[in-house]
């Protein structure tokens, strides 16, 4: 393994990232020709060969999933060393890369705002996706903090309990069931479902319910999107289980309802969440204090 450059390991990252030559050599600025070169050399080195040539383009080979992540570990250590040294030179700055699942974007901007009051200096980065993208995110590297509802079990972590995070049943105001009481579960089996996609958190709550009732619910759509799914919940075209967090505006001001069903709402808990294997940068470890401090105060206050 010795030899290997920065520059192999950003060919490598920069190939997987768009599956071909032309796009990852108009990334870094070389030729094509330079960077097959560039790949054949490191591919020479390791005596492995790290893409498969396929019609779809160049697909990672195991060698060059194991080379990629050892890359991505390579880049999170440098930053964490150029963050170090930032702060032994008494400089306020620093990044902190944040990626939370697309329900907690109802709050984690908030929080994000709150704290770079106190620490105006920092770089904040925020992604937002769905819950296998988040941890997607933590798994190479890409993220410091994740927020979700589940912490990640495939790699070693640690997290912090932000607080509740229930999730409720929600209908258009004139819908059947609106004025009913003490729903049973069983009696939803008739209704039509707006769910979330497949690898969602969300998903796999409505799923875990669905179990519940006495036949399979009908499936309306599948909807990456609660705002989407707002819309068309509001639009009579279903019913659906989002968070309460991400549906607080639309009841307050009336056009949702949440249905009175037993047992519900379902009560979940946010987590904070980042790798244990990952030495904190002082601007990570200040984000993650703050989380530590102030929890509860970072969730909007539902009644539900």
């Amino acid at each position: 393994m010795r030899g290997l450059t920065l520059k192999q390991f950003s060919g490598i990252e920069a190939i997987a990232r768009h599956g071909r030559i032309t796009g990852a050599a108009a990334e870094l600025h070389v030729t094509p020709a330079a960077l097959t070169a560039r790949l054949r050399q490191l591919e020479d080195t390791l005596g492995l060969v790290l893409f498969d040539r396929t019609r779809q383009g160049l697909k990672l080979t195991e060698a060059g999933q194991t080379t990629l992540l050892a890359a991505e570990q390579v880049r999170a250590t440098l930053t964490e060393c150029t963050d170090r040294l930032a702060s032994l030179r008494g400089v306020a700055s620093g990044r902190v890369r944040i990626a939370v699942v697309s329900t907690a974007k109802y709050f984690a901007p908030y929080a994000i705002a709150a704290f770079g009051r106190r620490h105006p200096g920092l770089d904040m980065q925020l992604h937002v996706g769905n819950r296998e993208e988040t941890i997607a995110r933590l798994a190479d590297y890409s993220a410091d903090i994740a927020v979700m509802g589940r912490p990640a079990r495939d790699f070693p972590v640690e997290h912090l309990v932000i607080g509740d995070h229930p999730l409720v049943l929600v209908a258009a105001p004139g819908h059947s069931l609106a004025d009913h009481r003490n729903l049973p579960v069983g009696q939803l089996g008739d209704e039509t479902f707006l769910v979330r996609e497949p690898g969602s958190g969300t998903r796999t709550v409505f799923e875990t319910l669905a179990r519940r009732m006495p036949r399979q619910p009908a499936i309306g759509m599948e909807i990456a999107s609660n705002e989407t799914i707002k819309q068309a919940v509001m639009a009579g075209l279903g019913i659906a289980l989002l968070s309460a967090h991400a549906v607080g505006a639309e009841i307050a001001d009336g056009r949702l309802v949440i249905l009175p069903v037993e047992d519900l709402p379902i009560r979940r808990q946010w987590y904070a969440v980042r790798r244990a294997d990952r030495h904190a940068t002082p601007a990570m470890a200040a984000f993650w204090a703050f989380i530590d401090e102030q929890r509860d105060a970072l969730l909007p206050q539902m009644v539900v």
